[in-house]
């Protein structure tokens, strides 16, 4: 008898928990909701308020997302000033779940310009695109997970061990491809100011009429000197961001003679039938939009 209830023991730890008995977590954007769902795994219900191929920046909350944060045990959110709109939906929603910040651990980049950004803030929002910083994200999901469900602790940290795995291979795969393309050509051009950690951290300089938030239009100054700088400087492409106005793209494009490339992904995965649905999946698939167009 003892043998046979151990067996059943073991088979229930293994088999995946029921709906019912996951852990509730409200995830802010979909590159958030993916980083929990392969920590959390099985053992946890991942909502995403703003969802695939769509703008945090620009997000409006909903009397059904206070519901959703009202029912939560976790909610995951980047910080950085990314979702302003944030602490007024904690608020009305009267949630008793704790909040973590993933970007809390990461040294932020600092705006040129002061006060800029998002709510005044003049703090670059965008930190998972370096590598290394998505690993931090891990990190602070990893043991927020553990905080909220001490019991599916081993859980976590396998998952996160895992996926620290893949993030190391990811930041491998990248820098061996940059090292492909010669300095002097890896200058790009994109539509909103979403690319500097990646910048940073992968020896490319990135440029944008638009700030880290696409919440205000670029101006005719900023429009005009980043269409002297690809003159000058003969830049190839302007990539346009999925979120993104394809407008602006369109007249840099016509007045450079730069040719528009494929759009990237930097605020938002795709759906699952698109080419970026993963945090991995958007990281590969950036690189090689980039790379392709500035190989020599």
């Amino acid at each position: 008898m003892r043998l046979l209830l151990a067996c059943l023991a073991c088979l229930a730890a293994a088999l995946p928990a029921s709906a019912a008995e996951r852990l509730p977590v409200v995830a802010t954007f979909s590159i958030l909701g993916d980083l929990v769902r392969a920590v959390g795994g099985d053992r946890v219900a991942v909502t995403t308020l703003v969802g695939p191929d769509s703008d945090a920046h620009v997000f409006s909350p909903s009397p059904a997302d206070a519901r959703r944060l009202a029912d939560a045990k976790l909610v995951v959110a980047n910080g950085l000033g990314l979702e302003g709109w944030i602490p007024r939906l904690v608020r009305s929603s009267g949630t008793t779940a704790a909040l973590v910040e993933t970007a809390r651990d990461v040294v932020a980049r600092r705006l040129d310009e002061p006060g800029a950004g998002h709510g005044g803030a003049a703090r670059d929002p965008h930190a998972w695109q370096d590598v290394a910083n998505a690993k931090r994200y891990v990190h602070s999901i990893r043991d927020a997970l553990a905080a909220a469900s001490p019991a599916d602790r081993a859980v976590f940290e396998a998952n996160a061990a895992t996926y620290l795995t893949a993030l190391d291979a990811l930041d491998t795969e990248i820098r061996g491809a940059w090292a492909g393309i010669p300095r002097e050509r890896r200058r790009i051009i994109t539509t909103h100011d979403a690319f500097g950690y990646y910048g940073a951290a992968y020896g490319v300089e990135f440029l944008a009429p638009q700030g880290v938030s696409t919440e205000t239009e670029a101006s005719a100054q900023d429009v005009a000197r980043i269409i002297r700088q690809i003159r000058r400087e003969k830049v190839p492409a302007v990539f346009l961001e999925t979120i993104a106005d394809p407008r602006l793209a369109e007249r840099i494009a016509s007045e450079t003679g730069a040719r528009i490339g494929p759009r990237v992904y930097s605020d938002a995965l795709s759906g699952p039938d698109g080419p970026a649905p993963t945090y991995l999946a958007m990281m590969r698939y950036n690189l090689r939009a980039f790379t392709a167009a500035l190989a020599p």
